[in-house]
């Protein structure tokens, strides 16, 4: 998208405001973000907390009733709470759909038995607390990509850095994308220059960054951004339908994520929480088609990534000593 058209969409409400005599200035052309993704567009969808075959089924029902179009679907409990035979299933079902699917990496320090997490500070939160953590993680990219998985979902930046050496390395491979999880996302511009050093390919801000932080973001790194366009209830319950043109125009290329406020935590997930999670992903669709809808109507939707594209194009590493 060049600047013209970043800047071409109507605002919400400006016709009639400017009626009224309340118009706002115009946006600065300066603010738009020069980057896009590999291929062409500037943005693309995301379905998160899809829990497992049943929720993915759902979701990819859904979308084709409400013609909602998706790239990427990530699921949160981690890979260790799947069987090989439920990630094979969602390995094929959304491979036939050229649908990214994102798997989250092993354990996690709000789960551990670390007494830190459960404090007001809530300590190193979900990063991975000792050698065998990191293991962990290290297990499940192994045991994902075995099975096909191409995306992985990763809450600390040691985990993140020893999978990026690893695909260097052919552990895991090289064409894993590495998906830094919103639970640990950057808030400045150099902490998100350092994560996409680190090896992060799409990264996780958190949803209650201004429009000015995007543009601050965008001078200094051109890595695929993700943000919850409506964030669950722990990561704040934001709902910023409103702004979608305008965060696509400074943030992008950008990964819109249809999260859900206002619905109980389903992690770690297990069929004891069946109804309310397939009930969930059901919503979460829905979600997604109310913003698009939102982007139709201000003219701000003709700058969609392809479908089945998912390479973040070419970024900056930290040089791997040998």
């Amino acid at each position: 998208m060049t600047d013209a058209s970043a800047t071409a969409a109507r605002r919400p409400g400006e016709q009639a405001l400017t009626t009224l005599g309340l118009s706002a200035p115009d946006p600065d052309p300066a603010d738009a973000s020069p980057h896009s993704f590999p291929g062409g567009g500037r943005w693309r969808t995301e379905i998160p907390s899809c829990e497992g075959p049943e929720a993915l089924a759902v979701v990819l029902k859904e979308a084709s009733r409400l013609d909602v179009p998706i790239h990427r679907i990530s699921q949160g409990s981690g890979v260790w709470m799947l069987t090989d035979a439920e990630i094979t299933e969602m390995v094929e079902s959304t491979g036939e759909r050229d649908i990214e699917l994102c798997l989250f990496t092993g354990p996690r320090g709000t789960w551990d038995i670390g007494g830190s997490t459960r404090t007001d500070s809530r300590g190193a939160g979900l990063r991975a607390r000792g050698h065998d953590a990191v293991a962990g993680c290290v297990e499940d990219a192994v045991r994902a990509t075995e099975l096909g998985v191409k995306c992985l979902l990763v809450a600390d930046e040691g985990v993140l850095w020893t999978l990026h050496r690893a695909r260097v390395a052919g552990i895991i491979p090289a064409d894993t994308t590495l998906k830094v999880s919103a639970l640990i996302g950057p808030v400045n511009p150099a902490a998100y220059a350092v994560y996409e050093r680190l090896g992060g390919d799409s990264i996780n801000v958190p949803s209650d960054l201004t429009l000015d932080h995007l543009t601050e973001i965008r001078r200094v790194s051109g890595a695929p951004m993700d943000m919850y366009i409506e964030a669950p209830d722990d990561l704040g319950g934001y709902v910023r339908m409103y702004e979608v043109a305008e965060l696509i125009r400074r943030g992008a290329p950008l990964y819109l994520k249809f999260g859900l406020s206002k619905a109980p935590g389903i992690y770690p997930y297990g069929h004891h929480m069946r109804e309310l999670t397939l009930a969930t992903a059901k919503e979460r669709v829905r979600r997604g088609r109310l913003a698009l809808d939102l982007l139709a109507r201000h003219g701000a939707d003709g700058d969609m990534a392809p479908l089945g594209s998912r390479l973040p194009g070419d970024l900056q590493r930290f040089e791997i000593s040998s």
